[in-house]
């Protein structure tokens, strides 16, 4: 993981604190009662759809982040609030995060202006200047990948046109990701050549959540902070107050041991069990055996990203013959492609567990499926960048997978 230097200057907190204000969150713990021996975390109420349906947030103040996420939150004075030199700007992939990460922030959204021609072609216009400016793009390139990472080129463009000081990516999902290797002749190595694309493009910095492999960082030429969801997911988990005693962590595959693990350690430090497949071509998988027990307990089952959710509902199936008392997925790409929604919503599961980093559309909220708010996560690492603090700090550095 790259890892920022220390290096604020007392001007430079001085000129800070003249832009901005810090407000420590008071400690609004919920009150709950453990079973014994269980997996305890005083949380904040997280940002849920519950039941399958989409909530409001209420943008407060004083809301209280989870307690693996820093304890502190940036307000911007109002006279000054235009005076930054930060400035953030969405793209049309996940609008909704990038305003809740504003919000999170005390900023505003910057204007920009965003349209496709009649051929398909995107044109990109910022509103207002961006001159000398740290300017953050968010735009993850989820389905359709290929419009999304467009756009996001084209916007890199154009705030390194209008003369931008630094320009960091902000991508929650990096698409493309899992063409990181060669695993057969005559492949190409996609992730690679996406990075090349967006460092070309002009970007100075690139900020990813969850990639899906490590070694992707090092496909780029500029530094890239890499964040984990999953200590969003482990808040709501201890919230439930599950018996450390009846708690398994699954992982659906060989390749997730090490992700899983490392969740497991977090859960005081629970059991781990591995689902063993073969996969027999591209969004095919089939489960052979499991390697664990997991008789009369409750497995969880971990993992990035949940695309068609053949290897986690066929998991999920084969834990259920072997004795597991519930299951819970969770995953903090919800890429759902299809027949994702069908497999998630059959009964296989207790609860969905995934985070915002790419949106959910109305017609995939299904029941079982709970959605975790990434943008205090974001926001605060966007903080950290922009005042050339260390990003090395609890949400980012203790799962350990790297």
């Amino acid at each position: 993981m790259t890892s920022l230097l220390h290096s604020a200057s007392p001007s430079s907190l001085a000129s800070r604190e003249s832009l901005r204000t810090r407000t420590f969150l008071p400690n609004r713990s919920c009150s709950r009662i453990a079973a014994p021996n269980g997996v305890r975390c005083n949380v904040g109420e997280p940002l849920k759809y519950a039941n399958g349906k989409p909530s409001t947030p209420l943008l407060k103040t004083e809301e209280m982040a989870p307690n693996f996420l820093a304890t502190e939150k940036h307000l911007v004075n109002a006279t000054t609030k235009n005076d930054t030199r930060l400035r953030i700007f969405s793209g049309t992939a996940n609008p909704a995060l990038s305003q809740e990460i504003a919000c999170n922030m005390g900023l505003e959204l910057g204007k920009i202006k965003i349209k496709r021609f009649a051929d398909g072609e995107i044109y990109v216009q910022l509103q207002e200047s961006v001159r000398g400016c740290d300017v953050y793009l968010v735009q993850p390139t989820c389905p359709p990948a290929n419009e999304n990472l467009m756009e996001l080129l084209i916007m890199i463009d154009a705030c390194r046109r209008a003369s931008a000081k630094n320009i960091t990516a902000v991508i929650p999902y990096f698409g493309y990701a899992r063409a990181d290797r060669k695993t057969q002749g005559r492949e190409s190595i996609a992730a690679k050549l996406v990075a090349n694309l967006i460092t070309e493009a002009g970007a100075n910095r690139v900020l990813a959540c969850d990639l899906h492999s490590g070694q992707s960082m090092g496909y780029f030429d500029i530094p890239v902070d890499h964040v984990y969801g999953q200590p969003v997911i482990l808040d709501y988990l201890a919230s439930k107050t599950i018996c450390s005693d009846d708690l398994v962590v699954v992982s659906p595959d060989v390749g997730g041991v090490a992700r899983a693990r490392a969740f497991a350690k977090k859960l005081s430090d629970a059991p781990l069990a591995i689902v063993d497949k073969r996969r027999h071509g591209h969004n095919v998988a089939e489960v052979m055996n499991l390697i664990g027990d997991v008789k009369g307990k409750v497995a969880v089952m971990v993992d990035d990203m949940i695309d068609t959710a053949g290897t986690i509902t066929k998991g999920a199936a084969l834990l259920h013959q072997e004795g597991a008392r519930e299951v819970y997925a969770c995953s903090t790409h919800a890429v759902f492609s299809p027949p994702a929604i069908e497999r998630l919503s059959s009964g296989l599961f207790q609860e969905v567990i995934i985070t915002n980093t790419i949106p959910v559309s109305e017609q995939n909220y299904f029941p079982q499926l709970t959605v975790l708010s990434v943008a205090n996560l974001l926001g605060e690492t966007i903080w950290r960048v922009h005042d050339d603090c260390s990003g090395v700090f609890e949400p980012f550095s203790t799962l350990g997978i790297d």
